[in-house]
């Protein structure tokens, strides 16, 4: 199968981040849902609500849940589009192919993650671990949804691809990045939660309720998400410094910049979040730039990791250049020292 022409590439990227728009605007209705309660406005019936296919006279909370299946649904099928487009276009082998399929798996996930909530009751006012340690999976799951379909785009529109050369220093840095960030999101989903089934009627209360050694697990959990947050605030400023210098790569550059501009934003957010007790709006707005921040991440380090590999290959190649001639020609070649007069 040859390549894409460059109009068919601009297409199917377009498509791509279409889809990730749309994805995170089903991930925002989510959140809402879980918000206002309304997680079992279908009962414990999935996929149909209330045991019917399109509701009758739905109350508030059965439409809200009922509209995030709908378009849940809609984000499925779009997903399977690219899938399938991704397999027609590009190679085999190819990246975008394994991106592409990579989204279809965690959009199956996704969904399954979504029923168990529902039919094993993790919804409304249950206040269980089960259902915290589902919904932490559950944004881990869904951090990795956007990292596919982004990588799908960002590959899909022609950027180079990570290679195998030197990528051990800024892999490990990447993958610590990309670590932090799904352990603070874990944390962030349970502290969601706690606000949302044990809301503070004052910011003194809520204090006192997250150091209450008799207080539910859930809201003495809380008090370690902005913990977690500045501590980590650390190693993305690190780690964009690291992979961001402008000299190697201005888009690289241009990515670690817009990441750690979201992280101050977010901690900003997050002091506010706070201080007007987490209303359901102010939750949306941080969410949002949570999977922002992801998707910068992401994208972030592959566009580092195909930078360094192809600095590390072109490293490679003149070395071996170098003993191949050295080999013809018979002769030694001094070994150079790293001063340009010795």
């Amino acid at each position: 199968m040859t390549s894409p022409s460059g109009r068919s590439r601009l297409a199917f990227s377009r498509f791509c981040w279409a889809v990730l728009v749309y994805t995170i605007g089903v991930i925002l209705w989510g959140a809402f849902v879980r918000a206002t309660g309304s997680g079992a406005g279908c009962g414990s019936h999935w996929p149909l609500c209330d045991g019917q296919v399109v509701p009758r006279s739905p109350d508030a909370e059965m439409l809200i849940e009922f509209t995030h299946r709908a378009t849940s649904g809609v984000a499925f099928l779009l997903v399977v589009v690219m899938a399938v487009w991704a397999y027609r276009r590009f190679s085999t082998g190819s990246p975008v192919r394994r991106a592409a399929a990579a989204s279809l798996f965690f959009m199956v996930v996704e969904a399954l993650l979504g029923a168990a909530l529902v039919i094993f009751g993790l919804v409304g006012d249950d206040d269980s671990l089960a259902r915290a340690w589902v919904m932490a999976f559950h944004l881990v799951n869904t951090f990795l949804l956007l990292g596919a379909i982004s990588l799908t785009a960002w590959w899909g529109s022609g950027r180079p691809t990570p290679a195998a050369a030197g990528l051990r220093a800024s892999g490990i840095a990447v993958g610590a990045l990309l670590l932090g960030l799904a352990v603070l999101g874990m944390s962030g989903a349970v502290t969601a939660l706690g606000d949302t089934l044990f809301p503070a009627v004052s910011f003194a209360e809520g204090l006192r309720q997250d150091f209450d050694a008799g207080s539910h697990i859930l809201l003495q959990l809380r008090v370690y998400h902005p913990v977690i947050a500045a501590v980590l605030s650390f190693l993305v400023l690190g780690v964009c410094l690291r992979l961001g210098r402008p000299e190697i790569s201005p888009a690289t550059f241009h990515l670690a910049v817009i990441t750690v501009v979201l992280y101050l934003a977010q901690l900003l957010i997050g002091v506010v979040n706070l201080l007007l007790l987490a209303p359901v709006w102010l939750q949306l707005v941080h969410l949002l730039v949570a999977d922002l921040i992801w998707v910068s991440a992401v994208l972030l380090g592959a566009s580092a990791l195909a930078q360094t590999g192809r600095v590390g290959a072109t490293a490679e190649a003149a070395v071996h250049a170098g003993q191949a001639v050295a080999a013809v020609d018979g002769r030694p070649r001094p070994r150079h020292t790293g001063h340009p007069l010795k």
